[in-house]
């Protein structure tokens, strides 16, 4: 068999969240008041984070073939809303199923030299601002002289994309006749959200991490002290009904962040940064090996969703994205609300002096290259991205031309598999409990799922990177 190189910083996770479908202006259009629950005509489940079953067997063990129950196809007006305002999608469908919604080849894609648009939509289907003064918006739906713009005006440049992201998508809401009416009934409510701005002090808890949890209150503070400020009593009713409760602009803080896209956009011969919303292409899950791309095609002001250059797709195959590079799961975690055992990017904190030899290392797992682009070139399906992660993680040393020294890296290898024990054993539960646990949670308790979940990918991560030094033990010393 042909040695395939993979080049490793393009396995899979996701930020959108279950749904479930809703009569349209249920609470989003003007003159209704909003209700956390809304009415439901048939139900969807959220889109959770798709990070259990990545789909490139170079990292992960062939994914089960999804039987066609268990994936139902969005409902036509989902394409409809769009297809009026001139969005396209091509060989691509969008669906629900077990971890929720997702888009997914129509049919095979050969791999081709130049990439392939799946997927076009129009700059007026966007909400996008930008990211530093002075604030111009794309399109212009905000008035002039309209209260909500000295609000975004107040915000910190710097530091509250996602306060501006939010005050803007609500006063789409309540614009008459605004696209974002309808696709707002896509969104995931409160209850389906796995923000953790919306965790309880429970939730937190059951992190097992304190600076996330503490990153996380600051977070939920942030929020509600600008609601507080800008949502007073005297406030004029054209603010005041976009949210009349806390919780109300808090969801839309946790919309913004976790299906905001950031890019570099031009509109004639303006070129800015922009802070943006983009219907559609938010459905597309997150991969640390996607097989798509953003690009922005300015001669028409399009977002084009693409396939890799190269990239061969088979049907039912799903499309992704890559959200973050190079970030740890508890950025994921913060921002999106779901993580990654398999995150290529996370590390443990070794306060020992042990160390191994990284070429060895390396040599034993077929991985090669630099730490910043590990390529792995073999077909053991045990090698993902945890053990790509535990080659960047690990303590190493190396000397030129100098070989691994057997004693040496036996005794190294056992110090560093006992601190990871010692790890694993300070956590006041065990990955198998934490599992239990997970398969016990009533349905409504999404954050609480995903505070579970984390915790569990770290023990997860941990294991498996002492089975690398096993192995590596057992190949190279023995």
């Amino acid at each position: 068999m042909a040695i395939s190189t993979v080049p490793l910083h393009h396995i899979i996770g996701h930020f959108s969240y279950s749904r479930r479908e809703r009569e349209y202006h249920h609470g989003y259009s003007r003159g209704h008041e909003w209700s956390p629950t809304p009415r439901s005509t048939y139900r969807l489940k959220p889109i959770n984070a798709s990070v259990e079953t990545p789909p490139f067997p170079l990292f992960q063990p062939p994914p089960l073939q999804e039987s066609p129950s268990q994936l139902e196809p969005a409902d036509p007006d989902f394409y409809k809303i769009g297809y009026v305002r001139s969005m396209r999608a091509y060989g691509i469908e969008f669906k629900e199923g077990p971890d929720g919604f997702g888009v997914y080849a129509s049919k095979d894609v050969e791999p081709l030299r130049r990439a392939r648009i799946i997927m076009e939509i129009p700059l007026e289907l966007m909400l996008t601002v930008r990211q530093k003064l002075p604030w111009m918006f794309f399109p212009d739906i905000v008035p002039i002289g309209h209260p909500i713009f000295d609000i975004i005006n107040s915000t910190n440049p710097e530091t509250d994309w996602d306060l501006r992201l939010a005050c803007l998508l609500l006063y789409a809401f309540d614009r008459d006749d605004n696209f974002w009416q309808l696709y707002g009934d896509f969104l995931p409510n409160t209850d389906e959200c796995t923000s953790l701005l919306f965790a309880t002090e429970d939730d937190l808890s059951q992190l097992q991490d304190l600076d996330l949890a503490s990153t996380m209150r600051k977070q939920q503070l942030r929020a509600l002290e600008f609601w507080e400020k800008n949502w007073h009593s005297g406030v004029p009713l054209k603010i005041k009904r976009l949210a009349r409760d806390p919780e109300r602009f808090i969801w839309a803080v946790s919309m913004a962040q976790s299906r905001c896209i950031n890019m570099q956009i031009r509109i004639g011969a303006l070129v800015q940064d922009a802070n943006m919303l983009i219907p559609y292409a938010d459905m597309l899950n997150h991969s640390f090996q996607p097989n798509c791309f953003l690009h922005w095609r300015f001669k028409d002001r399009m977002v084009e969703v693409m396939i890799n250059a190269g990239q061969r797709i088979k049907k039912g195959d799903e499309m992704t994205i890559n959200y973050l590079s190079g970030q740890q799961n508890h950025m994921f975690m913060q921002r999106y609300g779901f993580s990654s055992s398999v995150n290529p990017w996370d590390l443990i904190a070794f306060s020992g002096n042990a160390h191994i030899h990284l070429d060895s290392f390396l040599s034993v797992f077929n991985i090669a290259g630099l730490p910043d682009e590990y390529h792995y070139n073999s077909g053991d399906n045990f090698v993902n991205g945890a053990v790509i992660a535990a080659a960047r993680t690990l303590p190493t040393w190396s000397d030129g031309d100098v070989p691994a020294i057997p004693s040496m890296e036996r005794k190294a290898v056992k110090e560093l598999r006992e601190e990871c024990q010692q790890m694993l054993a300070q956590f006041p539960t065990t990955s198998e409990q934490d599992q239990k646990l997970l398969d016990s949670i009533p349905e409504p308790r999404k954050t609480l799922e995903t505070a579970i979940k984390y915790r569990l990918h770290r023990k997860l991560f941990i294991e498996k990177v002492i089975q690398a030094l096993e192995i590596y033990r057992e190949r190279i010393l023995f």
